[in-house]
């Protein structure tokens, strides 16, 4: 389940503080694999059930920058969305995902450097009432005077 239906581009001059975009997946056994292999990241709490049970999770959970991954998309897909290029990105993971759960990422305006360009995005990720994932990014918005 993937709702990314706002997808496109607001410019620079369109933005404004407080404004907030969200997409909202389910993390599948297959998300984390496809992750494991484009990654090279093959830790067993991410694919071996046996040896994600002895440990403090207790079971199989997501990469965490899978899970980042989802605020990338947000990003890079709809606030600002198409043109956007990434400065800088703060995470603090909070709490595991596991295959199954349901994600909502959002991302929300708190500044803009119109001069150059720059925008400030309060991120987070939540799984339920759950923070697992937040931090603040900085990227390169676009603009109408570079179309």
């Amino acid at each position: 389940m993937l709702d990314n239906s706002t997808k496109g581009t607001i410019v620079i001059e369109d933005l404004e503080i407080g404004m907030s975009r969200s997409l909202t997946k389910i993390v599948t056994d297959r998300d984390i694999e496809m992750f494991a292999e484009v990654s090279t990241d093959h830790n067993p709490v991410h694919i071996d059930d046996d040896y994600a049970r002895d440990t403090i999770f207790e079971g199989r959970i997501a990469h965490g920058m899978l899970t980042a991954g989802l605020i990338s998309a947000v990003i890079g897909e709809q606030l600002p969305g198409h043109g956007t290029v990434y400065l800088g990105q703060t995470l603090k993971f909070m709490a595991p995902v596991r295959p199954g759960d349901l994600v909502h990422a959002e991302v929300a305006v708190t500044d803009i450097d119109h001069r150059k360009r720059r925008v400030t995005l309060d991120t987070h990720c939540k799984v339920d009432d759950t923070v697992v994932l937040k931090g603040e990014a900085v990227v390169l918005a676009p603009s109408r005077k570079f179309d």
